[in-house]
């Protein structure tokens, strides 16, 4: 890693501490390290010291998701302090950023008062521009400490090819290295798992991704040498069994001169983050009369009811959902699926559009958000939401799975809508 690159990445942090751009900090590549202890976890670590009741949360997409790096660490948090009662607070979701996650802190992880959370974001994250990750990263960090201060965080940064291109050259990513702007600004410790990773491809003691021969097999690896994973992005056990143990080493660290206190909530990093993002469940005054809700008992109801308990379901055309708020920031809390319906979306009284429930991966129902504004006037909006008569182009995701031995044609069709509620910044206006 050259001086230059590490003077840069100083130099933009302490730009942006000092306030030099009043309005939006000034973004460069960050140093990559293993561990940036910072403030540490001193609250939790005070805790399990003393054998009290923890309760770790893990916020993130897919990795996280996974029976993989959660569920080791957890096992060795309880292994390590097996006087403390230490239980998990699952609040992660495959294929979703930070920009969704700051709606649902408060349902999925707030709520189940967590003493220590972990955030992970930074692959899903990784197309999003700096100024978007420091709005939705620093409302996750405001309503945390604003909840409780005494709450710690922790930010993981997982791996994805690509990443080891600026590790390489000693930098972070463009994701991680916004979100370790704001750590430093907020003294948010922070683990690399991602820089391990590539450290191990480098040794030659790890693949990113699985090699494929000229039939599709895939290659054999020398003895001693692990297969990462095989997409480049979700580790297989071996993997996550590293991860964890490079989270278990870097907590253990951080036990030493630990210090338990008060988070200080500092004046904002950027002032238009999202703090105020809220997750209001859709009320029946909202829904046209062919809504139903959802059950949790079987089907999607059952599926997603950790996440969505307020799930609620339309299929046929002409069906609508109808609110006013008054804020900046609306979208809808939704499902993409394979039968999934074309929006028809009207904000205030304005051209529509059509926003459909369906994208090519859509060979099975998962979460995701609908967006109808941002960056609004702080006023009053109305929001019509209507299930289009025509289906969405199903051609790119029907040519992938017509040959699979247990395709249905008829899961590819519909109009379905499936929406448990408005994530907003500002507030709902009732009737």
């Amino acid at each position: 890693m050259g001086a230059i690159s590490v003077a840069i990445g100083v130099g933009a942090i302490m730009m942006s501490i000092t306030g030099v751009s009043a309005d939006m900090p000034e973004y460069a590549p960050v140093p990559a390290q293993l561990v940036q202890e910072r403030d540490g976890l001193g609250n939790v670590i005070a805790k399990l010291d003393a054998g009290e009741e923890v309760r770790v949360a893990y916020f993130g997409g897919s990795i996280t998701n996974a029976a993989g790096w959660r569920v080791k660490t957890l096992e060795w948090f309880q292994q390590t302090w097996p006087e403390a009662d230490v239980s998990e607070i699952h609040a992660a979701i495959g294929g979703t950023g930070s920009s969704l996650g700051v709606f649902r802190l408060q349902q999925d992880v707030l709520d189940h008062d967590p003493d220590l959370v972990f955030v992970e974001y930074a692959v899903n994250d990784g197309g999003a521009a700096p100024e978007t990750i420091w709005r939705a990263m620093e409302g996750i960090v405001r309503q945390i400490w604003r909840h409780d201060p005494t709450i710690d965080i922790c930010y993981v940064y997982t791996f994805r090819i690509g990443y080891e291109d600026d590790l390489n050259e000693g930098v972070c990513p463009q994701a991680v290295s916004a979100d370790e702007m704001l750590a430093e600004y907020y003294g948010i410790p922070s683990i690399n798992v991602a820089l391990r990773t590539v450290e191990m491809g480098n040794a030659g003691e790890l693949v990113y991704k699985a090699e494929k021969d000229e039939a599709g097999a895939e290659k054999p690896l020398a003895d001693g040498v692990m297969l990462f994973s095989k997409d480049g992005v979700h580790p297989l056990g071996p993997g996550h069994e590293m991860y964890a143990d490079v989270i278990g080493e870097a907590v253990e660290g951080m036990r030493e001169g630990a210090s338990a206190g008060a988070h200080e909530l500092k004046d904002a990093f950027v002032a238009d983050n999202w703090e105020a993002a809220k997750l209001v469940p859709l009320a029946p005054w909202m829904l046209s009369e062919g809504w139903t809700k959802l059950g949790h008992e079987e089907g999607l109801g059952s599926r997603f009811a950790r996440q969505m308990p307020n799930m609620w379901e339309a299929t046929e055309p002409g069906e609508t959902i109808n609110f006013s708020f008054q804020g900046t920031v609306v979208q809808l809390y939704d499902l993409l699926g394979p039968d999934g319906a074309n929006a028809i979306v009207t904000l205030d009284g304005g051209e529509p559009t059509v926003s459909p429930r369906f994208d090519h991966y859509c060979s099975y129902h998962r979460i995701a958000s609908l967006k109808i504004g941002a960056g609004l006037e702080d006023a009053a909006h109305t929001v019509t939401v209507e299930i289009s008569p025509e289906q969405p182009d199903r051609t790119p995701v029907l040519d992938r799975v017509r040959d699979d031995a247990n395709f249905n044609p008829a899961t590819y069709d519909g109009t379905a809508m499936r929406v448990a509620g408005v994530m907003v910044i500002g507030e709902i206006m009732e009737p």
